[in-house]
């Protein structure tokens, strides 16, 4: 028996969590399926800060969190595991804020403008900086055999990420879950801006599609980008989904669509901005509208039910309140996100189907176990 054995063996998922790692869970790097990079990075927010403080609080949130399934009922054992936040990162970060604060004060005053050109530039600076160290980190976890997900900070932080899986995957495709497009280019003259990680993703040649759904804030320039892409860019905006829904089209009908949309390769980047409010008051850039939480986990759900694999994830602009609601909230979802990934990667298995039973459970290789309703070839 080895160690990850051992812990499986002594560990009780039904008792108190510590709060030291990620959900409680006991085990190391090396021993898990699942690495979360925290990337606490918010030089780019144009409207409320905060998100820098996510990875911090999702992970103390993260204790509240039952680990009990019911789409993976096992999926603990595979393994979560939260890096420890790169000081130098936080470090930059409010440094180069400090800095975008000023720079954002002097646009459109003329008499400012070459102190606004030094500062845009070492805005930008950082930006790069910042990319290709997530860049790396990536890789070395993908090299590693491992499931990499991201967790910010604003959304401009999963690019090197975005660009480490065209490294290693020919073609793929993003599912971006958003209140907004993100397609500006060079959002306030500063590249790396949040608002255009999107159309900074699209110069990845291997992103062969982009599926952005919840979109409820968008410009022309963007609508323009969507029209020009020759459907490399597919827009499922809330509005639409919602007036389908009132004249009866089932949610679970628009998913297939969403799904039908993407390619077997989906790497997911979800902007917590596109559930509803409620679900995230203190979120950035909050927009009326946007999903349940059930509908967001539903169409991923929908998305591993399809075969399709999920090789990547992100979860951003979580902004941590007076409360804990905003974390808790982005803790439940990024565990629902990690379960799912592996769901979909994970080897078949044998299913034994019952005729009165809606959900069997059947253990594959590995102590990989796996949970398959009646939907699941649908």
């Amino acid at each position: 028996m080895n160690h990850k054995e051992e812990k499986i063996k002594q560990f009780d998922p039904s008792g108190v969590a510590s709060g030291k790692n990620l959900y409680g869970l006991p085990f190391n790097e090396e021993e898990s399926d699942i690495i979360v990079v925290p990337v606490p990075w918010e030089v780019t927010v144009s409207y409320r800060a905060g998100t820098a403080r996510a990875p911090k609080a999702i992970l103390k949130a993260s204790a509240q969190v039952d680990l009990y399934d019911a789409d993976v009922p096992d999926a603990w054992k595979r393994g979560i595991f939260m890096k420890k936040a790169d000081k130098k990162i936080s470090k930059r970060s409010e440094e180069l804020r400090k800095k975008a604060e000023k720079y954002l004060e002097q646009l459109g005053n003329p008499a400012d403008e070459k102190k606004r050109m030094k500062l845009r530039d070492e805005i930008n600076e950082g930006g790069e900086w910042l990319k290709e160290k997530v860049k790396k980190e990536m890789r070395d976890i993908v090299s590693a055999g491992k499931l990499p997900v991201l967790l910010g900070g604003d959304h401009s932080t999963p690019l090197g990420f975005i660009e480490a899986l065209g490294e290693v995957y020919s073609s793929y495709g993003i599912l971006q879950i958003d209140a907004h497009c993100d397609l500006r280019n060079a959002y306030e003259d500063l590249t790396y801006s949040h608002a255009s990680i999107m159309f900074n993703a699209l110069k990845v040649s291997q992103v062969s599609k982009l599926v952005q759904v919840g979109i409820r804030d968008w410009c022309e320039e963007e609508m323009q980008v969507i029209q020009s892409s020759k459907n490399r860019v597919e827009v499922f905006f809330d509005a639409a989904m919602k007036r389908r829904m009132f004249e009866g089209v089932t949610w679970k009908m628009i998913c297939d669509d969403i799904v039908a949309s993407l390619p077997m390769q989906v790497y997911i980047s979800f902007d917590i901005d596109g559930l509803d409010p409620k679900l995230c008051p203190n979120t950035g850039t909050p927009v009326p509208g946007g999903m349940e939480f059930e509908q967001a986990v539903y169409l991923i759900r929908r998305v591993v039910d399809s075969g399709r694999k999920i090789i990547g994830c992100d979860l951003n602009e979580v902004v941590p309140g007076l409360d804990d609601w905003d974390a808790n909230v982005g803790a439940r979802l990024l565990y629902k996100m990690c379960n799912l990934m592996g769901k979909s990667q994970s080897l078949p298995v044998q299913v034994e189907a019952h005729e009165n039973d809606e959900h069997v459970i059947s253990a594959g290789k590995n102590n990989k176990v796996e949970f398959a309703d009646k939907e699941a070839g649908d």
